[in-house]
């Protein structure tokens, strides 16, 4: 079997266990458990393999608590950013759960000592709240106590089952892979939900690519709305780690799928001190205002979601937004969050925002920004994607990638929409690498090709009440079949010339039967 075939076998057994250990809660209610559950073996395992330093005379889960000093919890807090005791380490809290009367206090006990363990530390930031959304009091897990301590039991049990081999790199790997596979069948399985707080993988790594092409290296890369952390994750899967020096910067609004993102950057063995995830409403409470700019910005904001805008008279003169002179309209913030990353791009960094069709072509403010845009020469290039291809909403969306340090005015508009950019699948259609390949050799040779992908000048654009819809530059092909009107003619003749015939034989024919 080989490598692709165990993780893919791995991949099957997590998601059959995490539908086996809800029972008849729904999956989505359920997902903390299983992903909470997942990342308390990560970190447990993770921890001990650096207390153990590569000395197999040492097993840390069998040693006394009482053994560990204060230096040396001191030295591993400030190191991996959070202590655990060996008797707090999941190996030992699932070997007796389901014989512990007091299964879901200790557990909860243990939680709360992992992220108290910060307190006062430079990781406290980002280890607090990390188990919040692990309930071990929820009426989910059911109505007594025995019930929650047998489900939660089980999940422990069932987690423990799963074989992702010696603590090395290749683990660290199977663990993050295994945990974005569960978020992506969750969200998957859960429609507009899950939409909002996951971008495929297929769809991250082109956006990661296209903000990061051509840099040798970046300061730090961003994302606004981050979600599970996804976008950011594809930048460190696919470039290697020097290229980003000072690590992964996000802000999510909702707690839940905060907590994710943090544990997904641990999970991928990402430390403490190279991400930063803040919580809060990126439009009106942003933060990193004193980290940026940035060199790379990833982004899959909400698609036209409500916000304060005009509301706020304070906003105008916001600094994000005051240098167009307008604010995206209320009930559609789509490019406020473009304003927003903008204004975090460093001037020679790039931003890949995914963006709902419409703000490209509507009138009225969302107009007059796209003139800011292409006025002050951001615009880069504008993909349309194919239909279907995100959790949640099967439209077409497009991808908006600025730049402040373009060479010429011209913008480059692609055309990925069309069946040779995807594959048709069940429940949503996937972008190969094939397909991601040459979007981002169109969008690096900024190569005209009929019907595909083409370079307008910056007039056209103004003349065209600075549409920026990729049909309004790129022609489709005609897929109508052509006709020959001379040989059309001619079959027209031949075909009158027999019926004409025909018809003299009837008439003859008819004749003599009369006569």
């Amino acid at each position: 079997m080989t490598g692709q075939e165990q993780r893919a076998a791995l991949q099957r057994k997590i998601w059959d266990i995490a539908n086996d250990v809800r029972g008849s809660v729904d999956g989505w209610d359920f997902k903390q458990y299983v992903l909470g559950t997942l990342f308390y073996r990560f970190i447990s395992e993770n921890f001990a393999a650096y207390i153990e330093a590569d000395d197999d005379s040492i097993n840390y889960a069998d040693l006394a608590d009482d053994i560990v000093t204060d230096d040396i919890k001191d030295d591993a807090i400030k190191t991996k950013g959070y202590f655990i005791y060996p008797s707090q380490l999941f190996v030992n809290v699932a070997k007796g759960a389901n014989t512990n009367d007091s299964l879901n206090t200790d557990l909860a006990q243990v939680f709360a000592a992992i992220e108290s363990s910060a307190n006062g530390y430079p990781s406290e930031q980002d280890i607090r709240g990390l188990f919040t959304d692990f309930d071990t009091t929820s009426m989910r897990l059911g109505n007594t106590v025995t019930e929650k301590n047998s489900r939660l039991a089980k999940v422990l049990k069932r987690v423990a089952e799963l074989d992702f081999g010696g603590f090395d790199n290749s683990q660290i790997d199977l663990f993050g892979d295994a945990y974005e596979f569960l978020i992506s069948n969750y969200a998957a399985n859960a429609g507009k939900s899950g939409g909002e707080f996951f971008t495929p993988q297929h769809v991250s790594k082109l956006i990661a690519q296209l903000a990061m092409h051509g840099q040798e290296k970046v300061n730090k890369i961003y994302d606004p709305a981050c979600g599970s952390g996804s976008l950011l994750l594809q930048a460190k899967k696919h470039f290697d780690a020097h290229i980003i020096e000072e690590g992964f910067f996000g802000q999510e609004i909702n707690h839940t799928t905060y907590n994710l993102a943090r544990m997904n950057m641990f999970l991928h063995n990402i430390n403490y001190d190279k991400f930063n995830i803040q919580r809060g409403d990126t439009l009106t409470q942003p933060h990193f205002q004193d980290d940026k700019p940035f060199d790379a910005i990833v982004s899959n904001p909400p698609y036209s979601v409500k916000w304060i805008g005009s509301d706020d008279p304070t906003l105008i003169n916001d600094e994000r937004f005051a240098p167009a002179g307008v604010l995206a309209p209320k009930s559609k913030a789509d490019f406020a969050f473009v304003l927003h990353a903008l204004s975090y791009l460093s001037a020679k960094g790039r931003a890949a925002i995914v963006c709902f069709p419409g703000i490209f072509y509507r009138g009225g403010a969302e107009q007059k920004i796209r003139r800011y845009l292409i006025d002050n020469n951001y615009v880069e290039t504008v993909i349309a994607l194919a239909p279907n291809l995100f959790f949640g909403t099967t439209i077409s969306v497009t991808i908006l990638v600025l730049a402040k340090n373009k060479t010429g005015t011209d913008v480059q508009f692609i055309d990925a929409s069309g069946e040779a950019f995807f594959r048709k699948s069940t429940n949503t259609n996937l972008m190969e690498d094939r397909h991601t390949d040459e979007v981002i050799r169109l969008f690096a040779t900024k190569e005209n090709v009929a019907h595909v992908a083409e370079c307008v000048d910056q007039q056209r654009i103004i003349d065209n009440d600075y549409n920026l819809s990729v049909s309004a530059y790129v022609q489709p092909k005609d897929t109508r079949e052509v006709t020959d009107i001379a040989v059309l003619n001619a079959d027209l003749k031949t075909t009158v010339a027999r019926i004409n015939q025909l018809r003299a034989d009837i008439d003859e024919i008819v004749a003599e039967i009369e006569a």
